[in-house]
């Protein structure tokens, strides 16, 4: 078969570069119109009960993440000149295209008890001009303190920090408006800032979000460019070529621009996850034209014939090449079977590139190369690398000799490893990929310090009846679970009709703060007939609300205090108390919010990527069958590569990395990357049985010493690859970043003294030839040209039937 293909290669190769070109140029168009993702990331099924039950809950009162918070811990923001510009702030973005509403300290508004028309009116406590003296805004403050269902919430009682809250449109917030919208936002906060010298603090989740996407971006062109130069530039070390290296580098740019012109055909956006996927393809692009160049160079020093040394690559690296791909896209493409929409793009949109780049560089290298020069002697150099030369006879010297060394040193690693994986911990944040030491985080931090946190925790209250909400009884259960919300430190103060229904009863009483409180049995037809009849022109009544007062919404944020933390306070802590609360009760009450979903989604995401890996793990190994008939080889060839997962867990474990998305991801991954290189080493070995009639160690050293330098180019090759993303703004792919090249560094090793020890000792075909049949052989390892060099007379077929010729 890989005959027909290498001379088809050779013979078409023109039509065949003109039809890639063609197909390249097709998906540059697609390319140029690809966007970037400004969604909140979904990682729970859109058919699960919560996710649907959030669907319904958002339709009913609206979205619970599309909220800005703007805050400010200064005292001279209460002077006279400060205070007026911070109200020119909020009118300022209040005229912002994409902004709902503004509610800011200077407009606040205050309930007021109209007598002669028995309801009440809300009425601005700041004027709507400037205000005139320091005397008149100190005035205004204090009774703004009397105001107690502000505070709290706009204002710190204990400290004075205030804060800003800003409403954004959901169309705005999920399109890529966003982006200037939140630069307007900021513009307006620096001109606050060059004129008061008061330090401005931003977050919530549109925020977060707008800053994470426009990084993504750059990130993603910084990476793709970096990743070119560091392997571009390793490739010319091995090879001291300019044009293998530039011709490389073409092949892996056709491939990128599919890659970008597959998101748009599939209708996907560039996620944080995605962004990654050019990069990793210039990666593992680099490795397949190193692996070719090398055994392309070995050949031609060998025959001394250009034509010759092309077929011979193609016929012999054909095949062990598409596993190697298939293996990778494999790891990738086993994320189809998750549930969760942002792996699932990631999943296919990798894993077809990486066959794609298998045929493309199939393809090319053959057909550019045999329109250039033969190499010369400077590019052949590489093959008597001498450091590289002595580390591999070292290597060959402890397979050889030393193999109980490389079995107890493989034991105690894996030992070690156990302990350090039952450290592990499945752990996130909501904010996780932000580091600690920018101002996203610090902003965070000191919103949650001085107001409870800004992630958004739902609670909807069904009274079962019309007009329940209204019912005293029922707002009295209410309240008592608001009260217990707010006795918790991560939670901010709830805010719900009940607030609304507190400020009346203090406005009926002429605005004493000490009447700060619901109605009784007694109080409620007075106070609740006063209210009856209230326009609402903002839309805020309907969003704590619904239209027959059946329905009502207890909105608050939580502090980002992790996954484990979150999980135990929401389902330990606050929904037992809930239940406990409103028991007995017609009410029923549920817990709802992108916090929830945050937590079911984290469960979920670990438990797809486990299932992930597993899938992978299996279809992996059956397509290591199609090389080897053999369940033995298979097992051997599965082993040190497990390994080299087992040691990068144990890592995790002891240095206190947790499992999450970003780190579960790499182990499906790196599975089927470092599996590459027992492939390569196993298809090496099979064909050096067929030389070397069958003499293991011989044939054990001639592998180790031709397919261990391009282990090592690739290892190191990948290594480079993908630990710039080490230097990402984002923790999960600092984290993808290290613990991937990690992997990637231990599985040579393993692969290149436990893989081949693992050979001498099980695979006792020269002491028992009949236990390595011929016809397990893939014929694509060994052609009628390769004739000349194996000794037919000294190799013995086994006879099925027992006897042997």
């Amino acid at each position: 078969m890989w005959d027909k293909v290498a001379a088809s290669i050779i013979r078409f190769r023109l039509w065949l570069i003109v039809a890639i070109g063609l197909v390249t140029i097709a998906m540059g168009y697609f390319a140029s119109r690809v966007e970037m993702s400004y969604d909140l990331a979904r990682t729970v099924p859109l058919d699960d009960p919560d996710q649907i039950f959030l669907i319904n809950f958002k339709k009913q009162f609206g979205e619970d993440a599309n909220i800005i918070g703007i805050a400010v811990k200064d005292s001279a923001i209460y002077s006279l000149r400060n205070f007026n510009r911070f109200r020119e702030l909020s009118n300022e973005i209040k005229k912002i295209s994409g902004i709902n509403n503004v509610l800011s300290l200077p407009e606040v508004k205050i309930i007021f008890k109209d007598t002669t028309n028995k309801k009440f009116k809300l009425n601005p406590l700041f004027p709507k001009g400037e205000v005139h003296s320091q005397q008149e805004l100190d005035s205004l403050l204090g009774a703004l303190r009397n105001q107690r269902v502000y505070m709290g919430e706009l204002v710190n009682e204990h400290n004075g920090a205030t804060l800003m809250l800003i409403s954004v449109q959901k169309e705005v917030m999920n399109s890529a408006k966003r982006v200037k919208l939140m630069e307007e936002i900021e513009q307006a906060g620096n001109n606050f800032s060059s004129a008061t010298q008061i330090k401005l603090h931003y977050a919530g989740l549109p925020y977060i979000r707008t800053i994470m996407a426009t990084k993504v971006k750059q990130e993603m062109q910084l990476f793709l460019y970096l990743s070119a130069a560091i392997t571009g530039l390793i490739m010319f070390f091995f090879f001291r070529s300019v044009r293998a290296v530039f011709f490389s580098m073409i092949i892996i740019g056709i491939v990128v621009v599919w890659v970008m012109g597959t998101l748009t055909l599939f209708g996907y956006k560039i996620t944080l996850l995605s962004g990654l996927i050019p990069p990793v393809i210039v990666t593992l692009g680099i490795t397949n034209c190193i692996y070719m160049l090398n055994k392309y160079h070995i050949e031609y020093f060998r025959l001394k014939s250009k034509p010759d040394a092309i077929a011979v690559v193609v016929k012999k690296m054909g095949l062990a090449m598409f596993l190697t791909n298939l293996t990778v896209a494999i790891g990738f493409l086993t994320l189809l079977s998750t549930d969760i929409l942002l792996l699932r793009e990631f999943g296919i949109v990798a894993g077809l590139n990486i066959l794609v780049l298998f045929v493309v560089s199939l393809v090319m290298v053959p057909a550019i190369f045999s329109w250039l020069p033969e190499p010369k002697p400077k590019h052949l150099r590489h093959l008597e690398f001498k450091i590289l030369g002595k580390f591999l006879d070292l290597n060959d010297i402890t397979v050889h000799r030393y193999r109980p060394a490389i079995y107890l040193v493989s034991g105690v690693l894996a030992f070690f490893s156990i302990l350090g994986m039952m450290k592990l911990k499945s752990v996130t944040f909501m904010v996780d990929d932000v580091p600690d030491n920018t101002d996203i985080k610090r902003d965070m931090k000191f919103i949650e310090a001085n107001f409870g946190g800004i992630m958004p925790l739902e609670v909807e209250i069904n009274t079962g009846k019309r007009r329940g909400v209204l019912n005293i009884s029922n707002l009295h259960k209410v309240n008592e679970f608001e009260q217990f919300l707010d006795s918790l430190p991560e939670v901010s103060r709830p805010i719900s009709i009940i607030s609304l229904v507190k400020a009346s009863k203090q406005a009926f009483y002429g605005n004493n703060p000490s009447k700060f409180e619901l109605p009784t049995k007694p109080e409620a037809p007075y106070i609740l007939r006063y209210m009856k009849g209230q326009n609402d022109n903002s839309g805020l009544l309907r969003s704590f609300v619904d239209s027959t007062f059946t329905r009502m919404r207890i909105s608050c944020q939580i502090a980002d205090i992790g996954s484990i933390k979150m999980d135990s306070l929401v389902h330990q802590l606050i929904e037992p108390r809930m239940n406990k609360i409103f028991e007995g009760s017609p009410i029923t009450a549920s817990i709802t919010g992108t916090t929830k979903l945050f937590i079911k989604g984290n469960k979920f995401l670990i438990a797809n990527l486990q299932e992930s890996l597993l899938l992978a793990f299996v279809l992996i190994t059956l397509s290591m069958a199609l090389l080897f008939a053999n369940v033995r080889m298979i097992i051997i060839s599965l082993v040190p590569n497990l390994l080299a997962l087992m040691i990068t867990a144990g890592l995790m474990g002891y240095l206190g990395i947790p499992l999450k998305a970003s780190t579960a991801l790499i182990f499906s991954i790196t599975f089927g990357i470092s599996v590459d290189n027992s492939i390569r080493f196993l298809a090496k070995y099979r064909q050096e049985q067929l030389v070397n009639n069958f003499f293991v160690p011989l044939s054990v050293s001639d592998s180790i010493l031709e397919t261990g330098k391009s282990i090592i180019y690739t290892s190191v090759v990948l290594f480079a690859g993908f630990i710039i993303f080490a230097f990402s703004s984002f923790g999960g792919t600092i984290a993808l970043g290290i613990l991937t090249s990690t992997t990637l560094v231990i599985s040579m090793f393993t692969n290149l003294f436990l893989l081949p020890a693992l050979i001498m000792t099980f695979d006792k075909s020269k002491k028992n030839k009949n236990k390595l049949l011929i016809d397990e052989l893939d014929s694509g390892f060994h052609t009628e040209q390769d004739d000349a060099d194996i000794d037919l007379s000294k190799i013995k077929i086994h006879d099925r039937t027992g006897s042997a010729e």
